[in-house]
């Protein structure tokens, strides 16, 4: 038995993509070196096509402490998949005596499932705008190399606030977050966008640098510097997925419960190596 293992970690190795089953963890795809000058190859993908969420790949949010997550939720009207597409929903709670929460929202991540380094990952949505709403298309890290967060570091590929006509596109640290260094180098833009029709929102990671795309073109690049601290570049590491029709918090403010429903709609997530 321990022979059979040994090859199979020897064989997972040497194509430099690791893939292990849910018993032992999540599948994890690490780019192999030099590929980077190579054509994109997709290694991971899902088109929504299936009556419920495939849950070999995605699960669905649980409520967290974070700003982000306080109306997370598993409840099914939080979530619809029709025509190839996945809606995830904001909500006024209708039943706030089993739950005091005044709003309940939609979202799915591949924690414990999916994560990779280095490549493209690339999501073609439709957002909806609602005073209070605040969808998110992100990344973190699967393993926590460098200890709790923001030691490993947050890639934000989308987000939206209330009705603007601009996406944020950011990455965040220790550095950028404890040590307040987001000027060397920028850590943040924001891109004109029209939210309202399906848009691909994308990031190619390498070794160096996060280059974020919107519908195919660069849009913004956080480049790996040297001579500042170690903890601007704790992105060489494998990062999970999350997707997440979120509502109200510091950053966003107030949810006017007039404009729900609100929906984030996903057509398709792809992943290249």
């Amino acid at each position: 038995m321990k022979y059979v293992l040994w090859v199979v970690v020897l064989i997972l190795f040497v194509g430099c993509k690791v893939v292990s089953t849910k018993k032992y963890g999540p599948a994890i795809f690490v780019q192999k070196e030099g590929r980077a000058n190579k054509d994109w190859k997709l290694v991971w993908q899902d088109g929504f096509d299936n009556a419920e969420i495939d849950t070999t790949k995605w699960t669905r949010i649980p409520p967290n402490n974070a700003d982000w997550g306080n109306y997370m939720t598993n409840d099914s009207r939080c979530y619809s998949l029709a025509n190839g597409k996945l809606s995830l929903i904001g909500i006024n709670n209708p039943d706030t005596i089993s739950d005091p929460r005044p709003y309940l929202t939609g979202g799915i991540y591949t924690k414990g499932k999916f994560a990779f380094q280095y490549g493209k990952i690339e999501i073609r949505a439709k957002l909806e705008s609602a005073k209070g709403a605040w969808p998110a298309i992100w990344m973190l890290s699967e393993q926590n190399k460098y200890g709790t967060y923001p030691r490993n570091g947050e890639i934000d590929i989308m987000e939206h606030l209330n009705y603007d006509a601009i996406i944020y596109q950011t990455t965040h640290s220790y550095y950028t977050l404890e040590l307040k260094q987001k000027k060397n180098p920028p850590y943040y833009t924001t891109v004109e966008c029209d939210t309202e029709q399906f848009n691909i929102y994308g990031l190619e990671w390498y070794p160096d640098k996060l280059v974020y795309t919107l519908n195919g073109k660069e849009s913004f690049t956080y480049p790996k510097i040297s001579g500042v601290d170690p903890s601007q570049w704790p992105f060489d590491q494998p990062f999970y997925v999350l997707i997440d029709q979120q509502l109200g918090g510091s950053w966003v403010g107030e949810v006017n419960p007039n404009d729900l429903p609100v929906q984030m709609i996903i057509d398709w997530v792809k992943v290249y190596q």
